[in-house]
C-alpha cells in the first residue's frame, strides 16, 4: 500500500517541511554513501527490485523512513507499512491477508515497512516470522534501539542490520540549502537567501539530525515572514531567535534531550565534577527521565572508566537501584554521587577500545574454531577425537599461571593485543600482571625454540 507516500504531495501545504521535502529516488537522497554506493549491496537490491528483509538502525533524523519511502516509490512490488506505535496483531494479520491476496491475484510481492520495531513486544514480532520465511513478506524495519536487544533473535537472524550514521555537516548543509531553493516543495517561491553563519549554525545545532535541522529552518522562515517588512534574508540572529523559541516548545525527547545528555556525559569524560552535577541538575530540572541519566552513567562506567576503576560500574548500578528504591526527590542524590564518582574516577577506554578490535577481527576473519586443546570432552569420542588433549590445568601451577595458547589457530602468534591498559588507576596493576604473564610466555618460547613469535602485549 504505498498510499503513506503517494499522499505526500496531496498534502504539501498541511505537511512540515522535514516530511515534505523527503526525496522519493535514490538520485534524491542525501548521505548513507556507506549503503548507497554505486554497485553496493542494498543500492542494486532497490534498483533491481530484489529486496531482502533489512533492520534500518540509525539515531533520530539519519533517513530510515526516508529510505523506505524511496523503496516505496522505485520497488514494483506491493508496499505497505505501519507504525509499531499504533498498531498491533491484528493490523499484522489484516497486512498478512492483504500480502497473501496479492500474491494470490497479482503474483506480487510485499514489502512491509515497520516503523519503530523495536516498540513490538515478542509476540508481536513472532506474528512475522513465518510469513517473513515463506517469502510472503519482505520486512523492513525501523528502530533507534540496538536490534540485538530490541528485535528477537529468530527475526534478526532472517535480516540483515543496516547502521545509518548521523548525517555529516556538508550533508546536512546541502539539505537545508535543497528546501531553500525547491519551489515545489520547500520554500523556493519566496526567493530567500541565507548567510553562511545562519546555515552553520543551523547544521551545528541539528548534531546529525535532518529532521531538527529542517525544523529549525521552517521556524526562522516562519519568524521572518512575521517580520515587518518580510525580509527575505535568513539571519544568524533570526535563527538563533526561532531557535530559541521552539526550543521551549521541545519536550525531553526533543534537541534540548540530546544537547543536555551529550554535555552530561562529555563534563564526565572531562572530569569536571561541578559541570557534571549543573548538567545533571539541569536534566532532572526539565523533567528528564532519572532512569535514562542512571543507564548513561552505567554505559560511561564501561566506556571511559573502564578497569582504571573497576568499582565505578557498581556505584552507577547501585546508584540506579537506590533510585529505584527510593524515587523522587530524595533518590536525586545517589545518581549526584555516581555522577561525581565517575567525574573525580581515573579515565580509560581501553576497555571500549579493545572491545572495538575483537568485533572487527571477528568481522574479518569469521567463526574460527575453538582450538581442541581448550574444547571440553565429556565423552569417549571427543577424547578419541583429541577434544582437551594437552591442556594445561593452571591452577597446578606456580601462581595459578601457565603459558599456553587459547587463541584460534589462525590468531595464535600474531601478536594481537585487543585490550591494552593504561598507567592510570588499577589499570596499572593489570598491566603490570600482563607484563609480568607476557616474560612467563617469553621464556617458555626461548626453550622451545619459538624466539621469533611476537608478544601478545605491545607497547603503547
Amino acid at each position: 500500500m504505498k498510499d503513506l507516500f503517494d499522499q505526500q504531495e496531496k498534502r504539501i501545504d498541511s505537511c512540515p517541511l522535514a516530511d515534505r521535502m523527503r526525496p522519493r529516488t535514490l538520485e534524491d537522497y542525501v548521505g548513507q554513501s556507506h549503503l548507497l554506493a554505486k554497485n553496493s549491496l542494498l543500492r542494486r537490491a532497490i534498483e533491481e527490485d530484489l529486496l531482502f528483509s533489512m533492520i534500518f538502525w540509525g539515531p533520530p533524523g539519519s533517513g530510515k523512513t526516508t529510505l523506505a519511502s524511496v523503496i516505496a516509490h522505485e520497488t514494483k512490488s506491493y508496499f505497505t507499512s505501519f507504525s509499531a506505535v499504533l498498531s498491533g496483531v491484528k493490523e499484522i494479520r489484516i497486512v498478512i491477508d492483504e500480502a497473501k491476496r496479492q500474491w494470490r491475484d497479482h503474483q506480487k510481492k510485499t514489502v512491509l515497512f515497520v516503523d519503530e520495531i523495536h516498540r513490538f513486544n515478542k509476540a508481536q514480532q513472532d506474528a512475522f516470522l513465518p510469513h517473513v520465511e515463506s517469502g510472503l513478506v519482505t520486512l523492513i524495519g525501523a528502530t533507534t534501539e540496538n536490534p540485538s536487544f530490541e528485535v528477537i533473535a529468530p527475526l534478526l537472524s532472517r535480516s540483515r542490520v543496516m547502521v545509518l550514521k548521523p548525517f555529516s555537516d556538508p550533508e546536512l548543509s546541502c539539505i537545508v540549502n535543497r528546501a531553500i531553493n525547491d519551489r515545489k516543495r520547500g520554500f523556493g517561491a519566496l526567493s530567500l537567501e541565507i548567510e553562511p553563519e545562519a546555515l552553520a549554525y543551523i547544521v551545528w545545532s541539528a548534531d546529525g539530525d535532518a529532521r531538527v535541522a529542517l525544523n529549525n529552518l521552517e521556524a526562522a522562515v516562519s519568524l521572518l515572514q512575521t517580520e515587518e517588512g518580510k525580509g527575505r534574508k535568513i539571519t544568524s540572529v533570526v535563527v538563533k531567535m526561532a531557535m530559541q523559541k521552539k526550543a521551549l516548545q521541545y519536550d525531553k525527547g526533543g534537541e534540548e534531550h540530546y544537547n543536555l545528555i551529550s554535555a552530561f556525559h562529555k563534563s564526565l569524560r572531562g572530569s569536571d565534577h561541578d559541570a557534571a552535577l549543573y548538567w545533571l541538575s539541569r536534566m532532572l530540572m526539565a523533567g528528564e527521565d532519572p532512569l535514562y541519566i542512571a543507564r548513561r552513567m552505567v554505559r560511561f562506567a564501561s566506556e571511559d572508566v573502564g578497569n582504571a576503576a573497576p568499582g565505578a560500574l557498581n556505584v552507577a548500578l547501585s546508584a540506579m537501584q537506590a533510585f529505584q528504591f527510593i524515587g523522587l526527590p530524595e533518590g536525586e542524590l545517589a545518581l549526584a554521587q555516581a555522577a561525581v564518582y565517575l567525574a573525580t574516577a581515573p579515565k580509560s577506554n581501553a576497555l571500549y577500545v579493545g572491545y572495538g578490535k575483537v568485533k572487527e577481527t571477528i568481522g574479518e576473519t569469521g567463526a574460527l574454531p575453538v582450538p581442541l586443546h581448550i574444547r571440553n570432552a565429556p565423552t569417549r569420542l571427543m577424547k578419541d577425537l583429541g577434544y582437551g588433549k594437552g591442556y594445561r590445568y593452571a591452577h597446578d601451577f606456580e601462581d595459578g599461571y601457565v603459558p599456553q595458547e587459547y587463541l584460534p589457530d589462525r590468531l595464535a602468534g600474531r601478536g594481537l593485543a585487543f585490550y591494552i591498559p593504561t598507567d592510570r588507576g588499577y589499570e596499572k596493576t593489570i598491566r603490570e600482571r600482563i607484563e609480568q604473564w607476557r616474560r612467563i610466555r617469553e621464556a617458555a618460547r626461548k626453550e622451545k625454540g619459538e624466539v621469533g613469535r611476537p608478544p601478545r602485549v605491545q607497547e603503547e
